[in-house]
């Protein structure tokens, strides 16, 4: 039995639900298998606290450069790479690692054979016990966020038999499918915030595009309104479960502590819940509807300079290692304090500025960041090169024909460029829409991707690059970007050329450990940086241990914001707590803002 804890996005309890959720479960004499596959991030392990007994490195075969004495510069690889890996620069090829999905479309158009292969790791897969509870779990290596489906399934090789519980990545794309897609039940997480519901829309969208029928645990089930309950019942999806809104379980939480093993009450709540989960698990479930995909033609954005952005305002990416540690809320409110600025939203994965700035859209339109194909059975004469070809497993074998499973192609098209027999029909693929914005504060560049899309990582940097084009037209000259939380693509792509970068953490023992995962990608890069500890007062020592970090890795301790339920109230208001109130939160972020101004204009003087 497989069962999958997700959700919409970051930061509801989705790790604390599941490893709970295992803990009982094991105790009640059930084989269990923990499989974190979140791993740009994974946390799961801080809290069952497995003896590690193997440890193995990941590696793929994967283009590293380009032999410059082979090269006959006909650009046909940049033409092909639908990840942007590759570009031609002055007649010079330039190759972008950080970027390159390991797909081999450039080799294999290449006509001298100048595109050089080689092993590459990926990640470290380690597996332990905790108890009687077998732990899987990977580290994905830095700067490689276009690996992450594929280190996922290296995880998803280990389910055993028994239950297998797999905490999935937060959002909707491409690792998140991989990790749900053939699981026998989707749990969803949420929590009664307009935040929560809005990602949780997204994810139930993603799960039935995908033909699984979630059903839904509410987390910090402390309801200011109906609208959760309202959309749950309009879309006949079953709530399970809720647990309380309980400063206890954030304190046990923050110390890496199970809550069922330190407190009765909660551990008879988790083995109700565990029991209805594996019941429901038990049973057959279709998903009850599908959302219409986009097909619209008109004003796709595809091929535009992603890798170069000549003119550009200075920029201050925000960013989390993890999601739901508040980035978001702060980035509001830099918002509303802000003066002159373009605004830009770069979790495109699982957007939510959009809540508070309440954009008014003056332009949009499509994007384009894959192909999608299609085997003509009719045209295909079996000879399997596509299915060699292809190192995304997405081509099947049907009797002596080839299909291609749409839901692991991630479009690279390499298989189109080996067909002899014009059998692969190929078209460019929505992936999502952008949108250029105004709101009360100044212009705004976001986007949406599409259900179970992949390249959210390109769409990233057409986010970035709309951000541009506001400066070019505008002269504002700060961009303040939410960027995406994370260490894989989107965040790659949300920091690639920054002028500073923002990490907003949590005194928790997860949010420390995703702190130092995501500062090696800011250091990978070479930008400056700062740190801000949200809900710094739940665990003060933590709080403490995080600045001494900041000293001791030379970065800029920024301050700290008091837990403070009005940042939820002003969230339900559609407004940035700055202009919902002047409570300590407000406080703390305005004095943060001010010492972010200070350290900028120190640094551009500096320059």
């Amino acid at each position: 039995m497989k069962i999958a804890i997700s959700s919409g996005k970051g930061g509801t309890g989705k790790t604390f639900i599941s490893t709970n959720i295992a803990w009982v479960l094991s105790k009640s004499g059930k084989k269990i298998t923990y499989l974190d596959c979140d791993v740009e991030e994974p946390n799961g392990h801080l809290f069952l606290k497995p003896e590690i007994e193997k440890e193995e490195e990941i590696t793929l075969f994967s283009p590293y450069r380009v032999n410059e004495n082979k090269c006959i510069k006909c650009g046909k690889c940049v033409d092909v790479c639908n990840y942007n890996a590759i570009a031609m620069i002055k007649k010079k090829i330039m190759f972008f690692p950080e970027l390159c999905h390991s797909c081999g479309a450039c080799k294999v158009v290449c006509p001298v054979d100048a595109i050089e292969e080689k092993e590459k790791k990926i990640g470290q897969l380690l597996y332990g016990k905790s108890g009687e509870i077998n732990v899987y779990y990977a580290l994905l290596e830095t700067a490689e966020g276009g690996m992450s489906p594929r280190l996922v399934k290296k995880v998803k090789e280990n389910i055993k038999e028994g239950i297998n519980i797999l905490d999935s990545p937060p959002g909707t794309s491409c690792p998140v499918v991989e990790t749900v897609r053939d699981t026998d039940l989707v749990v969803l997480v949420t929590d009664p915030t307009p935040f929560g519901i809005n990602d949780l829309k997204l994810a139930v969208e993603m799960t039935r595009e995908i033909g699984k029928e979630p059903v839904v645990i509410v987390n910090r089930a402390e309801y200011m309104n109906d609208d959760l309950k309202n959309y749950c019942g309009k879309e006949e999806i079953e709530i399970i479960g809720e647990i309380p809104d309980d400063i206890e379980i954030a304190k046990l939480y923050s110390k890496g502590e199970i809550v069922v093993e330190k407190n009765q009450d909660y551990r008879k709540l988790f083995e109700e819940l565990s029991k209805k989960i594996v019941e429901i698990a038990g049973k057959e479930r279709k998903a009850k509807r599908k959302i219409e995909k986009i097909e619209e033609r008109e004003k796709i954005e595809k091929k535009m300079d992603y890798s170069v952005r000549s003119k550009k305002a200075e920029e201050i990416v925000i960013i989390s290692g993890k999601g739901g540690t508040g980035k978001t809320s702060i980035v509001a409110s830099f918002a509303a304090l802000s003066e002159n600025s373009i605004f830009a939203d770069c979790d495109v994965d699982a957007a939510d500025l959009h809540l508070i700035l309440k954009p008014e859209v003056v332009e949009s339109g499509f994007f384009s960041g894959s192909v999608k194909v299609e085997i003509e059975k009719e045209k295909c004469a079996g000879c399997g090169k596509c299915y060699d070809v292809c190192r995304f497993s997405a081509i099947k074998r049907k009797e002596d024909k080839f299909e291609i499973d749409p839901i692991a192609c991630e479009g690279c098209g390499t298989c189109f460029y080996v067909c002899e027999f014009d059998a692969i029909k190929k078209e460019d693929a929505i992936n999502g829409k952008w949108f250029v914005s105004e709101t009360r504060f100044g212009p705004m560049s976001h986007a949406k991707l599409g259900v179970a899309e992949e390249n959210s990582g390109k769409l990233v940097t057409l986010v970035r690059n709309k951000c541009s084009q506001i400066y070019e037209k505008t002269g504002r000259n700060k961009a303040i970007v939410d960027g995406a939380p994370g260490t894989g693509c989107p965040v790659i792509s949300s920091l690639t050329g920054a002028d500073f970068a923002v990490v907003v953490t949590e005194p928790t023992v997860s949010g420390i450990h995703d702190f130092e995962r995501v500062l090696k990608v800011i250091f990978h890069f070479g930008i400056p940086c700062g740190v801000i500890v949200n809900k710094y007062d739940l665990n003060e020592e933590m709080t403490e241990k995080i600045e001494d970090m900041a000293k001791n890795y030379r970065i800029f301790f920024l301050g700290k914001i008091p837990y403070d339920k009005e940042i939820t109230y002003a969230q339900i208001k559609g407004l940035s707590v700055v202009e919902f109130s002047n409570g300590s939160a407000s406080e703390s972020i305005r004095e943060i803002w001010e010492k972010l101004n200070y350290i900028m204009k120190r640094r551009r003087g500096n320059d």
